[in-house]
């Protein structure tokens, strides 16, 4: 028995044997036409919970899908997070489900936790006059409520790929009655290793069902995917490749590589963003970083995937709610996150494809407010990142990291406007007994003077690294491959003054020179200066190790493994005639 039409073999003989349908809709809307949800002929249950939730109008998304020809259809929808893609798709499914159902008939999969919570969360509401239960089988947490769960009756299952297969495995979630299953974000849980999972739990579920897959892009896996699970399925496109978000400023920041943090703490004091989401390449970049933020003055925590659950929960409450406004998160630790009001996302580094960039952009600028996205590059990630966008249709603002005047002078005026809008309440009316003293007994410039300094000192300053952006873009109009030297002159001839060691590289530990310079002087606690010249190749990364970074190479070696860094056993030179045996070093310096 279905409570889903399936008029599948119906429409077989109509269809065009090509591997996609397209309709021929790009636009945000259909020829401009602002209807609301009524004029779509949804059923009163859920007429009602809109009108309760307080939704006029559907966004393009749902009004592309909901004026579809869905019925009996497998359906491939592109656009973007943030589009209101959940209700698009839960609508019309539930258009024909029977009231007070208590078997599972409707499966949507997600790819991570906080995504598969937040489309149940959306299904409960939607489904409050239908008298359906909704489920969440989602790792992290217990397996007992979601067993009970499952017992008691739910008509309508929401899950991440790895639990669901759980549960289908060991019997707790049965699968005949599914009449639908949606892949929501499915180029995502792709991209984080998925696949094996996807395909056991299609290959689980009857043949007689519906395939709706929702994703931002297609890349060859996704529709490798679709051509083998989706059969004759129509497609909405509501996003072209490489096309400008609408509601988006993409700018980038020219940075020196050598000076990749102090940089972004410039753009942020910059930039003053009420709420942003920084990305980062690897857990420990993104546990230093949010120190780092932390000691420079700024409400920052990382977000990485080695967290506990309560841990992540912790820290995405107070990201939420405001009271920790800058986030620094790898990209898996990302996935699947929404959270309303990222005024800013900023990318560090080269992203590692257009892919990544695209999804890690997608952050802010949602449900129709407006967002910018920020892309902090040394000049040789400039190049690449240009090559990168030449296929695409974006806009894109090229800047340089701003002066650290420009910067005193942003402060100043931030400064200022908030002491002198700031009204005259009953909190502040307390002070003014106080302020009177004050000024009997003081000078009032000088009093001014020493209240603004106090209130400054607990504001990050900013760094002066314009003059080194301009030697890093010296070096590179000379000719430079790529390799980093110190600005220091030598001899013809002359020898290091340190040791060039070996380092093999694994999971992108070669990503760039200022990439690596940080990894070294974290994992080996060091200054700058006690790293020389790093040359990057294919497969490993020789570095030049001063004194001290060099006595300390061995206690720090898991701390480089973290980043991708193995040391060779052996520290040996890259310099002079390949082949030539070093002269007798005294020390562990490689000096004469």
């Amino acid at each position: 028995m279905s409570n889903f039409l399936n008029e599948k073999d119906l429409k077989k003989d109509e269809l065009e044997r090509d591997e996609y349908r397209e309709l021929e809709s790009y636009g945000r809307d259909d020829e401009g036409v602002e209807d609301g949800f009524d004029a779509y002929g949804l059923r009163d249950e859920l007429t009602r919970a809109i009108e309760k939730k307080g939704f006029d109008a559907p966004t393009p998304v749902q009004r592309k899908v909901l004026a579809s020809d869905w019925r009996g259809r497998d359906l491939i929808v592109r656009a973007r997070t943030g589009s209101g893609k959940t209700l698009a798709f839960l609508l019309p499914l539930l258009q024909d489900m029977r009231a007070s159902e208590r078997t599972p008939h409707l499966l949507v999969l997600a790819p991570t936790r906080e995504l598969a919570q937040q489309t149940a969360r959306e299904a409960e509401w939607l489904v409050r006059y239908l008298d359906v239960s909704v489920v969440s089988l989602v790792g992290g947490l217990e397996m007992s409520p979601q067993l009970r769960a499952l017992r008691e009756g739910a008509a309508i299952v929401v899950g991440t790929p790895g639990r669901t297969r759980d549960h289908i495995e060991r019997g707790s979630l049965r699968t005949e009655n599914i009449r639908c299953v949606v892949l929501d974000e499915g180029d995502q849980m792709l991209d984080m290793g998925f696949r094996e999972e996807l395909e056991a739990i299609l290959d689980a579920l009857p043949n007689e069902r519906r395939t709706w897959l929702f994703s931002a892009t297609m890349p060859p896996e996704v529709r490798a995917l679709a051509n083998r699970y989706l059969e004759d399925p129509m497609t909405l496109t509501l996003v072209e490749e490489g096309e400008q978000h609408e509601d988006i400023l993409h700018r980038v920041y020219m940075i020196p590589s050598r000076r990749r943090f102090e940089g972004l703490v410039n753009i942020l004091l910059w930039e003053h963003p009420k709420r942003s989401l920084i990305f980062c390449h690897t857990r420990m970049e993104s546990i230093e970083i949010a120190q780092r933020l932390q000691d420079e003055g700024f409400n920052a925590a990382a977000l990485h995937g080695d967290m506990t659950q309560r841990e992540r929960n912790a820290v995405l409450a107070s990201f939420k709610s405001g009271s920790m406004p800058c986030l620094v998160a790898t990209n898996v630790a990302a996935r699947g996150l929404d959270v309303e009001g990222v005024t800013h996302v900023v990318q560090l580094g080269l992203p590692d494809d257009r892919e990544t960039f695209v999804h890690r952009s997608g952050r802010t600028g949602r449900a129709g407010h407006e967002g910018t996205n920020l892309i902090l590059l040394s000049p040789v990630e400039a190049g690449r990142f240009r090559t990168m966008l030449r296929s695409t249709q974006m806009q894109v603002e090229w800047q340089d990291v701003p002066s650290l005047e420009r910067i005193h002078a942003v402060q100043r005026e931030v400064a200022e406007e908030k002491l002198l809008s700031a009204p005259l309440d009953a909190e502040y009316a307390a002070y003014l007994s106080w302020a009177e003293d004050l000024l009997e007994r003081a000078e009032p410039k000088v009093l001014v003077a020493k209240l603004l300094g106090a209130l400054n000192s607990r504001t990050a300053k900013g760094y002066n690294i314009s003059t080194d952006l301009e030697r890093e873009r010296d070096r590179r109009s000379r000719g430079s491959r790529g390799d980093y030297a110190p600005q220091t002159s030598r001899r013809p001839g002359a020898r290091p003054k340190g040791t060039m060691t070996r380092m093999r590289s694994s999971q992108g530990g070669a990503r760039d020179v200022g990439r690596i310079l940080n990894a070294l002087c974290t994992a080996l606690k060091v200054e700058r200066a006690e790293v020389g010249a790093i040359r990057l190749r294919d497969d490993h990364v020789m570095v030049e190790l001063l004194p001290l970074a060099l006595a300390r190479l061995e206690q720090g070696r898991a701390g480089l493994a973290r980043w991708g860094l193995y040391p060779e056993e052996e520290p040996r030179y890259d310099r002079g005639r390949r082949g030539a045996e070093p002269r007798k070093r005294y020390g562990r310096s490689g000096r004469d």
